[in-house]
């Protein structure tokens, strides 16, 4: 068992120490608590040219004791209004679900978690998620209502909201 506790911390060690030595456009990563490897904070700068433009976005990634074979579970801490963010804050992406079929067949196995993938991919993942929801998987019913039928209007107003609270607590 020790020799897969150890192989996972330096699956996880090895790529905070390179995004901290080389930064990812769009989002930075640290440790929330010193002494705890599997538990990241992560500020995602809301992409250019979408309605999330200027937003700083303060989530969590929480690693399972077997990660890289099973995904983290990623939850904003910032208010965020997004088709595809439960109202907890909880992500819902393809890429963060568990590997294998999909028991409703809407996703195919290559889309889900893949042991492969990494922290940078996941970031790139909800960026690009904040860029272009997926509205015919919503873990936000209400948002992805408003998304397809009043984006210009309601949506964007509950957004900009979000945003400007992100900017006000960003560094708190």
């Amino acid at each position: 068992m020790t020799g897969v506790i150890s192989s996972v911390l330096i699956t996880l060690q090895v790529p905070l120490f390179k995004l901290n030595k080389n930064p990812v456009e769009g989002f930075s990563a640290g440790l929330i608590d010193d002494n705890d490897l599997y538990r990241w904070e992560v500020l995602i700068i809301g992409p250019p040219d979408t309605l999330y433009e200027g937003g700083v976005f303060k989530a969590h990634l929480t690693f399972p004791k077997d990660y890289p074979l099973r995904p983290p579970k990623m939850k904003f801490i910032t208010e965020i209004w997004h088709p595809n963010v439960d109202k907890n804050g909880d992500v819902c992406i393809s890429i963060l679900h568990e590997p294998g079929e999909d028991k409703y067949g809407y996703e195919k196995p290559e889309e889900r978690w893949l042991p492969i993938h990494t922290v940078e991919t996941i970031m790139i993942s909800v960026i690009s998620m904040l860029a272009d929801p997926n509205g015919d998987s919503p873990a936000n019913v209400d948002a992805a209502k408003e998304w397809r039928e009043d984006r210009n209007g309601e949506f964007k107003r509950k957004v900009a909201r979000c945003v400007r609270k992100s900017q006000e607590t960003a560094f708190e």
